[in-house]
Parts: structure tokens; C-alpha cells; sequence
């Protein structure tokens, strides 16, 4: 049984194996290799399992610890958890591979306790033609109902439980649904969901809770950010008060994307410039809405999430709730432990590793490992995070991060307080040198908070926007091009009193007694040219770029564009590669500060 709205968790079989087979030292798991007896009496050997290990060693072990410390109980579960799979139909003997990896960790699971269940993270199908239907042969994919029926005949293959929440490609069947919500009722019926998400009790006091994406062709602005609607997070909230962590509950959360505020390495190329890291980006309220429940309600114990394609050897792939002193501010994660998982198949992944996630865990605490593809199954433990009560509690890296090489490649600059950074708020002189006339390089790394709270960096010669509470990147402002070798200052823009020249004007929302904030300009100085650049902040106030519409209007402009390209061709008769050439495309909704139209 899966939840409907407004009902009671559905119950998995009730149990899994106590974590905690390694001690920590000095904020890393120790190395720890003993002999105890195993199955059979056979003597088990358990290494250090932050390396990874072949399934049988690696599970021995595992099992044992557990019996050591009393065995299996109520508390004890084991949770699969899959990231983008892009099923590809013509590839699929790589996901059957991926399969034969998990069954030896689940028949385990079964056999030791039967809290056992899969999660799939979504974006299900490969967003491309698959050769899948020769009626039309630019179809993608992605979102249609053989993608859907497909995905759930894999996952329905485990011989497990299974929950899948929509990532941003999974209601991608443009060709063959008008509408979001048609395209959404095959994705649930497909599995069975009566909702787009679900909750699941899968141990003693402990629930598996997913929030999917709603939204594609009704996206304000890209289709691949992940939206997760109003009802959905009323939803959560109230599942939140509910079932709070002083009465002993534990909540792990699966979305696709991860929310405004996990720490996680994101794609600066790829999703930070579009808009598209976070839950709900350019909602500013909603993208921030998460964090928020993540620190008011400590029964939130983790958070898994896909979307990014980058594997787990990062440690940085996974985020604990505080962080020492010397990194940088107390993040304030609550009590929640966040976690990047990779890909299964080889060709979607965006820096070569094919990974899963394997949770397991009871009431002392839980542990997240890696089932390695690439190695025939392997499994490495990560982390291990144990309770100190219902709050608080330790986590404890298992091994040094396994990925230096794409360290620089991959891992997007997120300001620290230790940064050269500037405060231009109403307390500050009139001007704020934020390159101190020097001009900008790609090795600029400086950040300041404007009077309004709103924050900038430099970075990698960009400028960029921040979450003002948790410094998470947010989008691009301006590009290299237009940066590089140019200075950057914060001046006053505003009156220096508030004086209205009738009782109707609009500026008198800006006066009352409680307005505090200081009117202030970002100008970028050339100073070979002297040219000086006004950057102006959107309608809602904030400066990141929103530069991507969704799919289904930049499909309709190309479309507009090919016409003219046609009409080039056959009124013009000009050759078809001047047509091209010849046709370009004007967008509102501003250019001029006028305030006429001519």
C-alpha cells in the first residue's frame, strides 16, 4: 500500500542490521580489521569497509557487526536507493547488470529482518529518440507511457517494495500528452501512485517520504527545474508536525533535486546559470521553504537526491548538519544529513562513475554507502551518523575524498565568511570598492551583501547571485565576457530623505516608518574604455539572470524561426544557408529605462 493524501503512512514489512561496525577517530572512521565467527563458523574478516569490498565480504561483515551488538530488531531497515536512471530501451542490458548487483543486498536484507525497500529518484527515461516509436521518429523518450511502463517493470523486478517520485524529464512526453496533468496521471497509474508522493513507514518510528515534480510544460521559466507544487508542501509540513522528533520519529527524504541549503557540489555550467539546482530555484519563498523545514523540524534525519549526474567519491557528495569552525559559518542543517547519488548506466554520467545508494540503519543511527557499478557491486561504507538523542547527532566520514582530479572541474565556489567579502549595507560609507579598483581576473574570489540582504560573488570571472541565508549559489548575473578586466563598486542611489511630491506617488511605499533599506547601485567600470555597466535587479528584487524559458516555448520559436527560414527560401529565394543566416529573433520585455515606448 502507498499513501493517498491526507491518510497514514503505508507500512513495509517491519526490522536491518545495526550500523555501527567502525569507531571513529578523529572525525574519520578508523580503520578496524578483526576475525569473528561467521556463517557456517566460517571466520569473517572485517576490513575497513570505507574501501569497497565485494558484496559477499562486505555484507559478512556488516551482518556480523549487528549480531555483536545484539542482532536485528524492529528499528532495523535497509533501503535501495537509485538515482537518474535515463532508461534507455536499447541499453538495457546495463540496467539488468545494475539489477544483478543489488539482489545479494536485498535477499540479505530479507532473510535478516524484511525492512527492505527500493527508491527510485526519478528522470526514469533518456531524454532523446530511442527508436522506440517509428510513427514518430523524433520523439524523446522520456515521459511517454513505454518509458513509464518500462521503468516500472524494472523497478517492479527486485522482488521488493518500491517508491519513484518525478524528477524534471519524467513528464518530457510532449509528442504524446497535451498537458502536465495528463502526462502526470500515466506516470502514477503506470506505478501505482495515487499521489505524486508517497510516504512509506518502512520501521519502528522511521518513514520514507518522497516529494516529486509536477511541473514541465507550465514551467515559468527551464522545464528541467524541479518543481514540487503548493499541495505537495503543505502536505509535508503537516507530515512534519505530525510525526516530530521528540516522540522518537525518523523521517529520510527523497527528492530529485536536492533543496536551497544542502551543500551539495553542483554544476556550475549546467545548472547554477539555468536555474535549475534547487527545489522550486526561481521561486524565492518556496526555494527557501525547504531549508526552513529542514531546521524547524529535527525529525528530518536525511536527504537523498540525483539530478546532478556526479558520482559519490566526493565527500562533499555527502553534507552533515554542522561543520568545523575552521570551513566556514554553522550551516544550519537541523538535524539533517544530505546525500548525492549517481547514476547506473555508464552514459549518463557526467564524470565517469556509475553508483547507487544503500541506506541502512536503526534506531542508534543509520549508515549511507556506495554500491559500485563500475566493480561488479562492490559496496563502501561513506558515512555513518549515530544519534545522540532525538535532535543531535555525530556524523563521521569513512573515508578521505576519493575524486581529487575533478575537484576544480566539477565543484562550484560557494562563499565562506573567511572570504574577502563586503558588508554595503546602510551602516556603510556611500561607495563600496568591491574590486578596490583592481580589475576583475578568473582568480577574483570576493563576495559582498547588499543593504537590501540580497548577496553577490565574483567567481571564475562571473558575477553570480546567493542565497542570502545559506550562501547557496543561485544563478548567473553577469557573464565573463562582460566582466573580465573591469572593476566593480556599490553606490548609493537613493534620497537621503523621504520627500513625496503628491500623496498618490508609488514612492510612498518605500517610506514608512519601518523601511530600512538603502537604494543602492552595482555599476562595472571598463577602465580602458570608461564605459560603466547599471546592473539592474529584476522586478522581485533579485539579480540572477533567468535566461531559459521552458521547453514547449522554445519549441514553438523555433519553430516560428523555421517558418521565416521557409519564407526566406520560397519568397526570397534565397539559398538555405543565407536563409539561415538571415534570421534572428527579438525577446522582450525590457531594453530602455524610458519610460515610452519610442
Amino acid at each position: 500500500m502507498r499513501l493517498s493524501l491526507g491518510a497514514l503512512c503505508s507500512v513495509a514489512s517491519l526490522g536491518l542490521v545495526s550500523p555501527f561496525a567502525i569507531p571513529s577517530w578523529n572525525g574519520y572512521a578508523r580503520s578496524n580489521t578483526r576475525l569473528s565467527a561467521g556463517k557456517d563458523g566460517k571466520e569473517v574478516k572485517e576490513a575497513d569497509r570505507g574501501t569497497l569490498q565485494s558484496s559477499e565480504d562486505w555484507l559478512d561483515a556488516a551482518v556480523q557487526s549487528t549480531l555483536d551488538k545484539g542482532g536485528f530488531d524492529e528499528s532495523s531497515f535497509l533501503v535501495g536507493i537509485l538515482g537518474d536512471l535515463h532508461i534507455d530501451p536499447r541499453k538495457y542490458d546495463e540496467y539488468q547488470e545494475g539489477h544483478s548487483h543489488w539482489v545479494p543486498i536485498f535477499d540479505r536484507a530479507k532473510k535478516a529482518h524484511g525492512n527492505a525497500a527500493l527508491v527510485s529518484l526519478g528522470d526514469l527515461g533518456e531524454s532523446k529518440n530511442c527508436d522506440h516509436n517509428p510513427a514518430n521518429p523524433s520523439e524523446l523518450f522520456a515521459g511517454t507511457t513505454q518509458c513509464h511502463e518500462l521503468a516500472a517493470e524494472f523497478l517492479s523486478s527486485f522482488d521488493i517494495p518500491y517508491e519513484v517520485i518525478g524528477g524534471n524529464h519524467d513528464l518530457e512526453g510532449i509528442d504524446e500528452f497535451r498537458t502536465d496533468q495528463e502526462n502526470l496521471e500515466v506516470f502514477m497509474k503506470a506505478h501505482g501512485k495515487p499521489t505524486p508522493q508517497f510516504c512509506r513507514k518502512i520501521a519502528d518510528k522511521t518513514l520514507l517520504v518522497g516529494l516529486g515534480s509536477t511541473i514541465f510544460r507550465e514551467a515559468p521559466y527551464t522545464s528541467h527545474e524541479v518543481i514540487i507544487d503548493q499541495k505537495q508542501i503543505d502536505w509535508f509540513e503537516q507530515l512534519l508536525i505530525d510525526h516530530p522528533a521528540d516522540e522518537g520519529w525518523k523521517i529520510f527524504v527523497f527528492t530529485h533535486a536536492p533543496p536551497n541549503g544542502s551543500g551539495l557540489r553542483v554544476l556550475q555550467e549546467n545548472h547554477v546559470v539555468n536555474g535549475c539546482c534547487w527545489l522550486n530555484h526561481s521561486n524565492e519563498a518556496q526555494c527557501k521553504k525547504f531549508i526552513e523545514l529542514v531546521r524547524e523540524h529535527r525529525c528530518i534525519k536525511a536527504w537523498f537526491s540525483g539530478h546532478f549526474h556526479l558520482g559519490q567519491d566526493y565527500q562533499d557528495s555527502i553534507t552533515f548538519p554542522t561543520i568545523p569552525r575552521e570551513e566556514g559559518p554553522y550551516p544550519n542543517r537541523g538535524s539533517c544529513v544530505f546525500a548525492q547519488t549517481s547514476v547506473m548506466r555508464g552514459g549518463t554520467s557526467r564524470d565517469g562513475r556509475q553508483q547507487s545508494r544503500l541506506l541502512r540503519g536503526n534506531k542508534d543511527g543509520f549508515e549511507i554507502c556506495t554500491v559500485d557499478h563500475q566493480s561488479g557491486g562492490k559496496i563502501r561504507l561513506d558515512a555513518t551518523i549515530t544519534y545522540k538523542d532525538t535532535g543531535h547527532e555525530v556524523g563521521v566520514y569513512a573515508h578521505d575524498d576519493e575524486a581529487y582530479d575533478h575537484d576544480n572541474y566539477f565543484k562550484v565556489y560557494q562563499p565562506q565568511e573567511s572570504d574577502k567579502h563586503y558588508f554595503c549595507g546602510a551602516e556603510t560609507d556611500e561607495e563600496c570598492s568591491i574590486t578596490d579598483d583592481e580589475p576583475v581576473t578568473k582568480e577574483t574570489r570576493v563576495w559582498w551583501r547588499l543593504s537590501s540582504g540580497r548577496v553577490l560573488g565574483v567567481m571564475d570571472g562571473m558575477l553570480l547571485e546567493y542565497d542570502s541565508s545559506t550562501l547557496a549559489p543561485l544563478g548567473l548575473v553577469i557573464y565573463p565576457e562582460d566582466l573580465l578586466g573591469k572593476t566593480i563598486t556599490v553606490v548609493d542611489s537613493g534620497i537621503d530623505e523621504c520627500v513625496l511630491d503628491d500623496e498618490d506617488s508609488m514612492e510612498s511605499l518605500e517610506c514608512d516608518d519601518n523601511y530600512l533599506e538603502r537604494e543602492q547601485a552595482i555599476i562595472i567600470h571598463d577602465p580602458e574604455t570608461n564605459k560603466i555597466t547599471v546592473v539592474q535587479p529584476n522586478e522581485d528584487g533579485s539579480y540572477w539572470r533567468k535566461i531559459v524559458r521552458n521547453k514547449i516555448a522554445r519549441m514553438k520559436e523555433k519553430r516560428r524561426e523555421q517558418a521565416a527560414v521557409q519564407y526566406a527560401l520560397e519568397r526570397l529565394w534565397l539559398e538555405p544557408d543565407v536563409a539561415k543566416k538571415s534570421i534572428e529573433s527579438t525577446w522582450g520585455p525590457y531594453t530602455t529605462t524610458s519610460g515610452n515606448a519610442f
